[in-house]
């Protein structure tokens, strides 16, 4: 996941720096974060959008990943789910940054979604039934 953040953030300013320097932008119009995506087109915005998602839930993913470590609950169940929650996002992010069709974008954030809440509900169940001491 912290690759993929990288990666998109990678290309969005490789997207919006080679707008800006296409279109001769006037830097000085560029105080406000809300100039450059009101005179961008909306596929140079794609890649911040999705990285501003990338910081959402996949911020959960990140804490339960750290406490089923911490705790030593790491399963095989646990893996398969991360890796399959890092799988789905990726597939969003390219579909978000790239030709943004919503539907399809949207089924592999609620599959993502799903895979998530799941990893919380496991964590959860597995730390109630795990003795205190």
């Amino acid at each position: 996941m912290i690759a993929l953040t990288f990666v998109v953030w990678v290309y969005m300013y490789i997207r919006r720096l080679s707008y800006i320097l296409t279109h001769h932008v006037d830097y000085a119009r560029l105080g406000k974060s809300s100039a450059l995506v009101e005179m961008m087109p909306a596929e140079v915005s794609f890649p911040s959008d999705n990285l501003k998602n990338l910081f959402e839930l996949p911020v959960i993913f990140y804490v339960i990943s750290i406490i089923s470590v911490q705790a030593e609950l790491v399963d095989k169940i646990m893996v398969q789910a991360a890796w399959s929650f890092v799988a789905l996002r990726l597939v969003h992010s390219f579909i978000h940054c790239t030709f943004n069709n919503v539907n399809l974008r949207f089924l592999f954030y609620i599959l993502s979604s799903f895979v998530l809440w799941f990893m919380v509900v496991h964590i959860g169940v597995v730390l109630l039934a795990k003795p205190l001491l």
